[in-house]
C-alpha cells in the first residue's frame, strides 16, 4: 500500500467507526478480529482441505543466509477460491480494526510500516529471532 492509499483508508476508517469509539470496545474487536482470522484459515484446514498443515521441527542451517531457502512453512496446497474470499473478508475487518485503533491513539499507520521496514532492513534476519 502506498502512503496516500493507507492514509486514505484510516481516514475512511475514522469516518466510518461510530458504534466503537471507545479504545477498549477497539481493543476487543482488533482482538475478535485477529481471532476470526485464525479461525478462516483453521477452516480452511479442517473443514475444506485446499490446505495442509504438516509440522515438524524447524533444523536452521548454520550459515542464517540460507535459511528463508531451508525452512518450511508447513503449508501444502493453495486456498480455494472460496476460502481465499473469506480470508481476504477476515483479513480486511482486522486491518479496519487496526486502523480504528492508530487513530484513537494518533498514529499513522503508514509511519508504523515505514518503522517495520525500516526495522526489518537494519535487522534483517535478526528482527524478529
Amino acid at each position: 500500500m502506498s502512503e496516500s492509499t493507507l492514509q486514505a483508508f484510516q481516514e475512511q476508517v475514522s469516518e466510518l467507526l461510530l458504534r466503537h469509539r471507545s479504545l477498549l470496545d477497539v481493543l476487543s474487536k482488533y482482538g475478535q478480529s485477529n481471532a476470526s482470522v485464525n479461525r478462516s484459515v483453521v477452516k480452511a484446514i479442517t473443514e475444506c482441505g485446499c490446505i495442509e498443515l504438516n509440522a515438524s521441527k524447524q533444523c536452521y542451517p548454520e550459515e542464517m543466509t540460507q535459511t528463508s531457502h531451508q525452512l518450511s512453512s508447513h503449508l501444502h496446497g493453495e486456498l480455494c477460491e472460496n476460502c481465499k474470499e473469506v480470508v481476504t473478508a477476515e483479513l480486511g475487518r482486522n486491518l479496519f480494526y487496526m486502523s480504528a485503533l492508530c487513530n484513537l491513539l494518533d498514529v499513522k499507520m503508514n509511519d508504523v510500516v515505514q518503522s517495520e521496514s525500516k526495522k526489518c532492513s537494519t535487522l534483517g534476519f535478526f528482527n524478529l529471532s
